[in-house]
């Protein structure tokens, strides 16, 4: 059976339910519009919504690439400066104390209203759970496999190469998955705050004028970015980690 076609099934039937609940409780469309209505709309204004997807979908993927650099190195940095570790701890965990979305005015004081605060959001959001997801991997390296290649007579950079990132990616993998889900909060999020384009521009004003249909369309494509984003990392997680055992 193809992957696909219990996923479209099941948005078939959530729209059914949304065209029957309108149609029986005679909603009026400024509450809750029509899907055929958001289609028209998605349809009509094509061109703008594409656009501004575009910019919404290139902060989520800058804000990606930045967070799961920046929380690798902050991992790598812990499992192996000892040093570092009483200071980079507090850090990691006053990241997650301190709620992003409160600090967004500070960014968009700092870095304008434009790209660059959405990405600096982004990437604030998505460090936490890959650094602490592969900071935990690379501890929970089977001791037996370090013992064997200390016998050996390994350097701590072909141990690091052979032995512990291998052994940290499945870890590593879940966090990237978790950070694919909450990136497209995040972007949004700093839009809402405060911006001149991307779907969280057109959720603002589509909301302020009650123009529910071009809001829906706006989430719609907001939906398929997001899910292209983690369909695309999890075939890249399978690529990257061919021995993990799945359970379909």
């Amino acid at each position: 059976m193809n992957p696909l076609l219990k996923p479209c099934a099941v948005v078939v039937l959530l729209v059914m339910l949304w065209q029957a609940m309108i149609s029986l409780l005679a909603i009026p469309p400024f509450i809750l519009p029509a899907p055929d209505q958001v289609l028209a709309r998605l349809f009509n204004d094509r061109a703008m919504l594409f656009s501004h997807a575009l910019v919404t979908l290139s902060e989520m993927v800058a804000g990606l690439i930045l967070g799961v650099l920046l929380g690798i190195v902050t991992a790598l940095k812990l499992a192996f400066f000892r040093v570092v570790r009483p200071w980079l701890l507090p850090l990691l965990l006053i990241t997650q104390a301190l709620p992003v979305f409160a600090l967004a005015p500070l960014l968009m004081l700092w870095f304008g209203y434009g790209m660059v605060s959405k990405v600096i959001m982004t990437m604030l959001v998505i460090f936490f759970p890959v650094a602490t997801c592969c900071y935990d991997g690379l501890r929970q390296t089977r001791q037996g496999w370090l013992d064997m290649v200390e016998v050996m007579g390994a350097r701590p950079v072909a141990v690091l190469q052979l032995v512990r990132w291998p052994a940290t990616l499945p870890s590593l993998a879940s966090g990237l998955k978790v950070a694919v889900v909450v990136a497209p909060m995040a972007a949004v999020g700093g839009e809402w705050v405060g911006s001149s384009s991307g779907l969280g521009y057109i959720m603002m004003q589509a909301n302020a004028r009650l123009w529910l249909d071009l809001m829906f369309a706006a989430l719609v494509l907001l939906a398929l970015c997001s899910v292209a984003l983690y369909y695309l990392t999890d075939r890249f997680v399978h690529w990257l980690i061919p021995w993990q055992d799945r359970t379909p």
